[in-house]
């Protein structure tokens, strides 16, 4: 725990530096492309004056200067599998990007899916030492959580303050200043495997990158999807990647919960290629401009030419109804979102006041994909782009760039987190605790 500790402290103390010299590069490594931005600050080194536990600001004060994406090479379920690979794709991207900046960025904050992430919920309570609460005693507070045994090889990647209760008074955001006796504290805790982490932070560093930070995809995309009164009322976002699907779970405007299902929009595009006998080039192309998930009978007529250039005349003349095209890509979308429905399930997400589903990520642009997910998840589903940020390219303003943008508002404002306060190093007691969500709805 101490050594993420540290790393986690000095990524922070990195991206300060970025913000002071005002350009950082935001990097989203996916199954399918890798997305980098290259942001400029207005040298504030903050984006807003709101200094509170947890504020997620506007995004005043930066703007997006390169934009450049490539096809992923060498990651699979969002991991890297094949470094060189990796390291030559985030390359290739990050200096078109620094091209159409015309700047050179030394820094870099990542996010990444995939790497079976666990949620904990933790909470801890203490009575305090004077009558007013100081940032000394939020540390106190914070070190008093009983640290879950979440098992050798996993990591920390988020630990995040959700709610502090003064005495009787609950849902507070940030009680510093605040009088009372006893003070509690609700945290939600996300560890992912520590190897995930360490490979393509040590990509990163072979690219001759700084790493700035680093997110969980499923925690930005929740960041740039879901609105105001979703993130504050309850609600789910859903990232369908390439080689992977991210589940997060916002309340009060914190991310509670966050899990991931190692099937994504490749799966679909495996089953076309394999269904149809086409290579996976082709596979995607179809599915983008003639897939989806509801047939009607229109489809049986509507006649697809597949094509082909092996020489052989009966082969590469054959044609597919539209209906034998969403034959075979339906079962796979009905399986990914029954995988999603029962996570949310575990996490017990009917028990939020509004459970508002938003779908995004490049696999959520799949026609009918928002009538199917409705009836199997059984709520109410609306697709989601990520919110418009000053700079970004028309080309990069799709659901496919969700966990980049939702980067840069993490980059330009990122959330307190456990290691922004002196805790002690020492004060980590490790007890096992029974993984649960239920505890945010018995404290709000």
């Amino acid at each position: 725990m101490t050594d993420l500790y540290q790393s986690q402290r000095a990524m922070r103390q990195m991206r300060h530096q970025a913000m002071q010299r005002g350009v950082v590069a935001i990097l989203d490594v996916g199954s399918s492309k890798i997305a980098c931005l290259v942001l400029r600050f207005d040298g504030t080194g903050r984006l807003s004056e709101d200094n509170s536990i947890g504020s997620l600001a506007g995004q005043s004060g930066f703007r997006v200067v390169g934009a450049a994406t490539t096809r992923s090479r060498g990651v699979k379920f969002g991991e890297v599998s094949a470094m060189q690979e990796t390291e030559r794709a985030i390359r290739t991207a990050l200096q078109a990007a620094q091209k159409m900046a015309e700047i050179r960025v030394d820094h870099v904050i990542a996010c990444f899916s995939g790497a079976n992430p666990r949620s904990y919920g933790l909470n801890a309570q203490i009575e305090l030492e004077g009558q007013v609460v100081t940032e000394n005693e939020i540390s106190r507070v914070l070190a008093a959580c009983d640290v879950p045994d979440y098992g050798a090889g996993r990591e920390v990647l988020h630990a995040q303050p959700v709610n502090f209760a003064l005495d009787h008074r609950s849902g507070l955001a940030d009680p510093r200043g605040q009088l009372g006796q006893s003070l509690s504290v609700d945290m939600h805790m996300l560890t992912v495997d520590g190897d995930a982490i360490q490979n393509l932070a040590y990509c990163i560093k072979r690219c001759d990158l700084e790493l700035a930070g680093i997110a969980s995809s499923s925690y930005v995309t929740g960041i740039s999807s879901l609105v105001e009164d979703e993130q504050e009322l309850g609600a789910a976002c859903i990232d369908l990647g390439g080689g992977s699907t991210g589940i997060s779970i916002f309340m009060k405007k914190h991310m509670i919960y966050t899990d991931s299902v190692r099937m994504g929009g490749d799966h679909i595009t495996a089953d076309i290629s394999k269904g149809l006998g086409v290579p996976m080039t082709n596979a995607e192309r179809f599915k983008t401009f003639y897939g989806g998930v509801h047939a009607t009978g229109m489809d049986d007529r509507e006649m697809i030419d597949i094509g082909g250039d092996t020489g052989d005349w009966e082969h590469d003349r054959r044609t597919v109804s539209r209906a034998e095209l969403i034959g075979i890509m339906r079962p796979r979308v009905e399986e990914i979102l029954e995988e999603v429905r029962a996570r949310l399930d575990a996490a017990g997400f009917e028990h939020l006041p509004s459970q508002q589903i938003v779908l995004t990520g490049g696999g959520s642009q799949i026609q009918g994909l928002d009538a199917l997910a409705s009836r199997i998840l059984g709520q109410q589903v609306r697709l989601g782009r990520p919110l418009r940020v000053h700079g970004l390219p028309q080309a990069a303003t799709g659901p496919g760039f969700a966990g980049a943008v939702g980067l840069c508002l993490f980059a330009a404002n990122p959330q307190d987190e456990w290691w922004d306060f002196e805790i002690p190093v020492d004060r980590y007691p490790a007890r096992s605790f029974k993984r649960a969500v239920k505890w945010f709805r018995d404290n709000w």
